[in-house]
């Protein structure tokens, strides 16, 4: 009896060990993909029309050089001839060209190590609100952080919205949020490939000038709503000598720009509704002395010129 139930459990755990053996593998999988640092993928860059490579065969100078890829995708190989390796990896293209040593019988085993020394369409366009806009190599894992950083960083326009073309999808653009504060760093670990356009958003600026605390212009989001209250709230309000009901918005319009009228003493007594403002409004405050009184908004350019920009916090 005893030897049966021996029998019976050592076939019950036969029957579980591969179930067993398939679980613990997915789990150390599992455990080896979270404690990967970051999400930053490393993509295997391709050859492409434009390359400088150079291919090195063991033992045979003769075969061995630098070869320029042409606008066709080929290289031409000396007594081999031409070989197609455009998007191919440098180790695809070294194993093609010793399959085709192979079967044009010049070498039986031939052992090639292939070094793609220039990328000619290997960069990453970064455009927009950066300091030193342009295209960038692409070599090894990079992360969003990392190539803004490249170029220079954020310029004191910059929006939050960052927005990402891979070349082989440019119907479907990635649009992420970057924060700037201490610890956000998600945002930044995006997937980026060789010849990607990268474009960094221009922030919304609505100007505050006249007979108000702090005067300047205030970075907003294109995205986002910011009102005549908020904008005097941002000014740290009017001044005792403001006059309120003077008060006039410069707006942008096509082929020029219009002058509005901001019943500013009703909106802050809320007796009439708070209004929206737009990239580029000029809300001015006048002064209540006569002699401002008639003061136009052509001679407000200036003092928006020269107004010192604050963060929204």
């Amino acid at each position: 009896m005893r030897e049966h139930v021996v029998l019976l459990v050592a076939l019950n755990f036969m029957w579980a060990l591969p179930i067993w053996s398939q679980a613990v593998a997915a789990s150390n999988a599992e455990a080896s993909a979270s404690s990967s640092p970051g999400n930053t993928v490393g993509h295997a860059l391709q050859i492409s029309g434009g390359d400088l490579l150079e291919v090195n065969v063991f033992d045979t100078p003769d075969i061995s050089g630098k070869v320029r890829v042409d606008e066709h995708g080929d290289i031409s190989l000396p007594l081999a001839g031409t070989l197609m390796v455009s998007g191919m990896t440098a180790e695809q293209a070294a194993h093609a060209i010793e399959k085709k040593l192979v079967s044009l019988d010049i070498l039986k085993e031939p052992h090639v190590s292939l070094t793609i020394l220039e990328y000619a369409t290997q960069g990453v366009a970064i455009l927009g609100e950066v300091k030193n806009p342009g295209v960038y190599p692409l070599l090894g894992a990079h992360n969003l952080l990392d190539l803004i950083s490249t170029a220079g960083g954020l310029t004191s326009n910059a929006g939050k919205a960052v927005t990402i073309t891979h070349r082989s999808e440019p119907d479907k653009p990635i649009i992420v949020r970057i924060e700037t504060k201490p610890g956000s760093s998600a945002s930044f670990n995006v997937d980026i490939r060789p010849g990607d356009t990268i474009a960094v958003s221009h922030a919304g600026i609505v100007y505050v000038v006249g007979d108000v605390a702090k005067p300047g212009g205030f970075l907003i989001e294109n995205n986002d709503r910011l009102t005549v209250l908020q904008a005097m709230a941002l000014a740290q309000g009017a001044n005792k000598t403001a006059s309120l009901n003077g008060a006039k918005l410069l707006r942008k319009k096509d082929g020029g720009r219009e002058d509005l009228m901001v019943p500013l003493k009703k909106i802050l007594s809320n007796k009439a509704p708070d209004q929206a403002l737009a990239d580029g409004d000029i809300l001015f405050v006048p002064s209540s002395a006569a002699k401002t009184a008639m003061v136009t908004m052509q001679s407000v350019l200036p003092s928006v010129a020269t107004a010192a920009i604050y963060h929204v916090p």
